[in-house]
């Protein structure tokens, strides 16, 4: 069986609380709960993980080589900052979907860009949890399909 390791990075664990008008009310309960729901359907293990610390982050990727097959990450803020986090996703050789709940392209010109999209399969953003919903079928694609695993 497939195992996949989701991360969300900080302040995700305010959704529903914060800034309504651009993440909406869905929380973070909700889009595990649908990670959850998505992971019994497709057959795969799901491990789900939220830091506000980058070295956490950095930690859980770097374990992961050894115990999961594939990464969903939402690195939040860390997207426009974190070497960091791009460097543990390289180095983890693990295949690395990267997801947000807003379309970062539409927002400030400071979020426009992602260090951590260039190091991962693919991004899915603007389609608020949706978006975790389509990154995770498409890395079990991806998986079943032995193209990056």
């Amino acid at each position: 069986m497939k195992r996949i390791l989701v991360i969300h990075g900080p302040n995700l664990n305010l959704l529903g609380e914060r800034e309504l008008d651009i993440y909406g009310k869905v929380t973070i309960k909700e889009i595990n709960e649908a990670i959850k729901k998505e992971a019994k359907t497709s057959k795969v293990e799901v491990t789900i993980h939220q830091s506000n610390h980058e070295g956490e982050i950095v930690d859980l990727i770097g374990k992961a080589r050894k115990k999961y097959d594939g990464i969903l990450i939402n690195p939040a803020a860390y997207t426009h900052t974190s070497v960091a986090i791009r460097d543990a996703i390289l180095a983890s050789s693990l295949p690395t979907v990267e997801v947000h709940l807003s379309n970062i392209y539409k927002r400030e010109s400071f979020r426009q860009q992602s260090l951590t999209a260039p190091a991962c399969l693919g991004q899915v953003s603007g389609f608020g949890m949706e978006s975790y919903i389509l990154g995770f079928q498409g890395l079990i694609t991806s998986l079943k399909d032995n193209k990056m695993s």
